[in-house]
C-alpha cells in the first residue's frame, strides 16, 4: 500500500489542465509557485505526518452558541462567520461570500473525509441577496462547487477566483460564469468596492497530480468603509506578503486571518498560520480589527478543537494587545462597524 501511494503522488502530469498563459515570476508554464515559499512536500514527508501524527482528539459535535439571520443590506460594514473560512461581508449595500462551503465534508466524497462538527452559522436559505463570491483556491474546505451550484441558482452572484479555477468550476458547471484574475490584478464590484488579487503563502490541488496547477490568493477590497483583508489560508513566511498589503492600500480596516489548521508544525508552517504567525501579520498590516478563523469546524491538522482561540489569547498577552482587537470567531458570530 505504501508503494502504491508513493507512486500516485508522485507520478506527474504530463500538461496542466486548468490554465494555460505566459511565464511569470509566479507561474513556470506548468505550475504556480512563490519564491519566498518553500518546496512542496514530499512524499515521504506525507506519509511520515500520517504514520507519526498524534493528534488531539476532537468532539463528534463542538455547536457554536451563534446562529446569524442577516439584514438585507447594511449601511457601514459587517461580517459574519459562515464557517471555517466562508465570511459574509456586507459593505456599500454588496453582500459578499467569500469561500463558501456549506457540505457536510471538506472532501471530494459524501462518506469519507473532514466533516464539520457544528452547522454553517447563516443557513443557505438565509443568506441576503448576494452580489459576488470570492474564491481564494480549489482546497476542498474552500472551494465548495455543489454549495457554489446552489448558490448561483438562487442568487447569480459574480464569480471571481484567481487563474485556472474558472476551469474547475465549469467542468462541473459549464454554466457558471467565472471572472479570473493574477496577483497584482483587481475587479470592480461596484458602490466603490474592488476586489485586489494578492499573493499567498500556499498551494492548490483537487487531486494527487494537479498540485499548484491553479492559482491561489487573498483578496484585499478596498471600499467606503475601509481596507479588508481577507486571507483563506497563507503560512507566514517571511511576512513580506503582509508589509505589502500595507504599503500597498494602507493599514486595514479589518482582517480575518486564519489561526487554524497548524500541526505538526514541522509539516504545516510552510503554508498555514498558527496563532503567534497570525498576530505578527496582524502587527505588521497595523489592522483595527481582526477576525479569526479556519478553526473549529473541519478537522484538518492536529490540534485540539479549542487550541487556536487558547494559544490566539496568549499570544495576544504576549504581544501587549487587547483580546478585543483580535477575536478568534464561532459560526454565526458577527461583527459590524457603523459609519460616522
Amino acid at each position: 500500500m505504501k508503494s502504491i501511494i508513493l507512486r500516485a503522488l508522485s507520478r506527474p502530469r504530463a500538461s496542466n489542465p486548468y490554465y494555460k498563459g505566459p511565464v511569470s515570476d509566479h507561474f513556470d508554464g506548468m505550475r504556480f509557485f512563490s519564491r519566498a515559499q518553500g518546496v512542496d512536500k514530499r512524499p515521504e514527508e506525507v506519509l511520515r505526518w500520517q504514520q507519526e501524527r498524534k493528534p488531539t482528539p476532537w468532539p463528534q459535535n463542538f455547536p457554536s452558541p451563534f446562529q446569524d439571520k442577516p439584514p438585507a443590506e447594511v449601511s457601514g460594514l459587517r461580517s459574519v462567520l459562515i464557517g471555517h473560512a466562508s465570511f459574509l461581508i456586507q459593505v456599500a449595500g454588496l453582500n459578499i461570500l467569500t469561500d463558501p462551503v456549506f457540505s457536510k465534508r471538506a472532501s471530494p466524497l459524501s462518506f469519507a473525509g473532514p466533516k464539520r462538527v457544528n452547522p454553517p452559522g447563516i443557513a443557505l436559505d438565509d443568506l441576503p441577496p448576494i452580489h459576488a463570491v470570492l474564491i481564494t483556491h480549489n482546497h476542498y474546505d474552500h472551494l465548495d462547487l455543489a454549495a457554489l451550484k446552489r448558490i448561483w441558482k438562487k442568487h447569480r452572484p459574480r464569480l471571481i477566483a484567481p487563474l485556472g479555477n474558472d476551469t474547475i468550476i465549469r467542468a462541473r458547471h459549464p454554466e457558471m460564469q467565472v471572472e479570473t484574475g493574477d496577483w497584482g490584478q483587481s475587479v470592480d464590484l461596484g458602490n466603490g468596492v474592488r476586489a485586489h488579487f494578492t499573493p499567498a503563502y500556499h498551494w492548490s490541488a483537487r487531486g494527487l497530480r494537479d498540485r499548484r496547477m491553479a492559482l491561489w490568493c487573498a483578496y484585499v477590497l478596498t471600499t467606503p468603509s475601509g481596507v479588508i483583508y481577507h486571507v483563506g489560508d497563507t503560512g507566514f513566511g517571511d511576512g513580506q506578503i503582509f508589509r505589502d498589503v500595507r504599503q500597498l492600500f494602507g493599514a486595514p480596516r479589518l482582517a480575518h486571518l486564519p489561526i487554524g489548521a497548524y500541526e505538526p508544525r514541522w509539516f504545516m508552517q510552510p503554508q498555514h498560520m498558527n496563532p503567534e504567525d497570525a498576530v505578527r501579520a496582524f502587527e505588521i498590516l497595523g489592522a483595527e480589527q481582526a477576525l479569526g478563523h479556519h478553526w473549529g469546524t473541519f478537522r484538518l491538522t492536529d490540534e485540539g478543537v479549542e487550541e487556536p482561540p487558547e494559544a490566539l489569547a496568549a499570544a495576544l498577552r504576549e504581544a501587549g494587545l487587547s483580546s478585543g482587537r483580535f477575536k478568534p470567531l464561532r459560526p454565526g458570530e458577527a461583527w459590524s462597524h457603523s459609519l460616522g
